[in-house]
């Protein structure tokens, strides 16, 4: 792999190294840079299209996988499909991320569309991070879409970051729960210049018991745009949150709109958003302690976004 995967790599994975006891699979210019399986996690190429399967053994536990991909000039457009496959009471971690440097007039841009298929009593905890780099003027273009299934009794956790030098980005994420299964959504991003974001959530809560709970918060500065969507479906007895804070800084924009569906008396859905600036009290406040008003707009943003 080259240098700036390397940096990439770092920066949207922690990752140091050849892990000894983990399994990865670097993609690099949408071609495999390294791949690892274990006794319980393998990871197979598909042989109809770019991308790969990953399946996690039933009762595996504390398996750590990493798939991150990296774009590393311009003039790449990448697109993977990823399946995983996770087994009955399985529980793994999945470290994801994904890097696009752009250096010339051309778009730099990754597409990933994720699928995860989660048997009963499985757990994922997912990990994402992206990041755009690169002095070019093509635009640095992130387009994710992950498709989720959960069986019975299920739990799939997703922390998703975008910290920076991404322009355009459309996310698309949407679920389907059985009973008892349990989904939860940490989402946070970072917008400036003139970048644009679009977020889509579409969960279907079809089993008794299940439950979601769907959180973003959002900084857009500068002419950045940002637009947050959200449905959730309740079919059956069950809970579903989702709630959207933003905070405007400059003449940034942000849209936000929660849609609930209730098909059944007993399905308790709740939505919340709230969008503003920062307030001057805090800035004050800070800059008491001896911080400029910029240092202080940072501190807030930073624990705002935490």
């Amino acid at each position: 792999m080259n240098k700036i995967t390397e940096r990439l790599l770092r920066a949207v994975s922690d990752w140091t190294g050849v892990p000894q006891d983990a399994a990865y699979n670097i993609r690099e210019d949408g071609l495999c840079a390294g791949r690892q399986s274990t006794k319980n996690v393998l990871i197979a190429s598909k042989a109809d299209k770019p991308g790969i399967d990953v399946t996690v053994l039933p009762g595996s536990k504390g398996e750590t996988v990493y798939i991150p991909a990296c774009v590393t000039h311009s003039a790449v457009d990448d697109l993977v499909y990823n399946d995983f496959y996770i087994g009955e009471n399985a529980d793994v971690t999945i470290v994801a991320g994904c890097g696009v440097h752009a250096d010339g007039e051309e778009d730099a841009r990754h597409n990933g569309i994720h699928r995860f298929v989660l048997a009963k009593g499985a757990h994922v905890l997912y990990l994402e991070k992206h990041l755009g780099t690169g002095e070019g003027a093509g635009a640095r273009r992130i387009d994710p879409i992950t498709q989720v299934e959960q069986a019975e009794d299920s739990v799939m956790e997703m922390e998703t970051t975008q910290i920076g030098g991404v322009d355009s980005t459309n996310r698309k994420m949407s679920a389907r729960l059985a009973a008892g299964a349990t989904l939860r959504v940490r989402e946070r991003l970072l917008t400036d210049g003139s970048q644009q974001a679009v977020t889509d959530f579409d969960v279907t809560l079809d089993g008794d018991g299940s439950g979601c709970d769907l959180i973003s918060r959002s900084v857009a500065r500068d002419d950045s745009h940002q637009s947050f969507r959200s449905l959730i479906r309740g079919n059956r007895p069950c809970t579903g949150h989702s709630e959207c804070d933003a905070i405007i800084i400059g003449h940034g924009k942000v849209s936000a709109a929660p849609e609930l569906v209730a098909g059944h008396e007993d399905a308790a859905l709740i939505h919340e958003a709230a969008i503003g600036k920062i307030a001057g009290e805090q800035i004050l406040k800070l800059c008491t302690l001896g911080l400029t008003e910029e240092e202080a707009e940072a501190k807030i943003v930073e624990g705002f976004l935490r």
